[in-house]
């Protein structure tokens, strides 16, 4: 095996705040090259995130220590073995090098990663959400009014402005289907309950992620569970199918992320375990190219909700993949038949 790293920067369209990280225009991943003797490439990603202490130069010098030799597209849970026994291996490597593995073994049995995972894809079923990053009101409605073919949007919140900023995005948008993130913005059970009241009195809101932080005693997450009016969705709090018994408890759903779990496999695991435990299950994404967006549209039928629009929210995607015309994730003019369907751009 030979692997190539390509670190690329990704310009965002509009400068990225959420609750959980100050504003940015730029946004670092890695696109990885896996070639095998006979000239098989699998495309992987990886979008490291200083959220969980990860970086472009950790997960570029962390790759420079593995024994390629171990890795084989003719066998994937074996490689991966490998891999997660290999000590203090960054979440972001492990995703960029699964994707890869996944794409190559595709390629060589010819199928999509959707059939080769047995699950499928059907096309006009699956909408993503558009992302609302916090910004003064002026330009939530700006924004807005730029996503009005997106038929459901998602307004970050945990901002002084909250309700400010809500009134903006109704200002355009009076009764578009929204979803809510808080990034653990709101800090008590107290505040996080008033603004549930204060958002259910809208009518089309169809749930809430993370409303409160990682770590927040479970007793406080059941308190909010039992009184919430709207459905809540962990995020931050869950990031592999070990963190589902937990989720179960204090949440109605969980937004499950490769970059998060690791890749495409443990996220397959991961959606799967939270269906079993009858938690409601979306896909979401962080900033990315359309690798890993095209990767998690592989899972979409397992997840009631998709948010992948990592790659919509920049203006130099290097690659091209899965579409997103007017919110419909769809294949249908992505790259090829085989692997992930995605492909670098000339």
């Amino acid at each position: 095996m030979q692997l190539h790293l390509r670190p690329c920067e990704l310009r965002l369209v509009n400068p990225w705040k959420i609750a959980s990280a100050a504003g940015s225009s730029v946004h670092r991943v890695v696109i990885f090259e896996l070639t095998d003797r006979d000239g098989v490439t699998g495309l992987g990603e990886a979008a490291p995130s200083s959220l969980y202490k990860e970086s472009v130069s950790g997960t570029v010098d962390f790759c420079a220590t593995l024994d390629l030799a171990r890795l084989s597209f003719a066998e994937v849970p074996g490689s991966m073995a490998y891999l997660d026994a290999v000590p203090g291996i960054p979440a972001a490597a492990r995703c960029g090098l699964n994707l890869a593995l996944l794409d190559g073994a595709a390629k060589r049995a010819g199928q999509a990663v959707y059939d080769f995972l047995g699950l499928g894809f059907r096309e006009n079923q699956h909408v993503t959400s558009f992302s609302i990053g916090i910004d003064a009101p002026d330009i939530i409605r700006q924004k807005v009014q730029a996503a009005e073919n997106y038929p459901v949007l998602k307004l970050k919140v945990g901002d002084p402005r909250d309700r400010e900023n809500f009134a903006a995005l109704r200002a355009v948008a009076p009764t578009k289907p929204v979803r809510v993130d808080a990034n653990e913005g709101w800090k008590t059970k107290e505040h996080a309950l008033e603004m549930l009241e204060l958002l259910a009195r809208d009518g089309h809101i169809q749930f809430v992620e993370q409303p409160m932080p990682r770590g927040t005693p479970m007793a406080d997450l059941v308190w909010l569970r039992e009184r919430s009016p709207l459905p809540l969705y962990a995020d931050e709090s869950c990031h592999t199918v070990r963190d589902i018994p937990h989720c179960a408890e204090g949440y109605h759903g969980v937004n499950v992320k490769l970059v998060k779990t690791g890749g495409i496999s443990m996220a397959f695991d991961t959606l799967r375990a939270a269906r079993a435990a009858g938690l409601k299950t979306m896909i979401g994404c962080m900033i990315e190219t359309s690798i890993l967006i095209s990767a998690a549209a592989h899972l979409a039928e397992l997840a009631d909700h998709l948010d992948l629009d990592g790659n919509l929210l920049t203006n130099n995607d290097p690659c091209r993949g899965a579409t997103a015309e007017r919110g419909i994730i769809s294949f249908a003019n992505a790259p090829g038949k085989t692997g992930l369907r995605v492909a670098l751009r000339a």
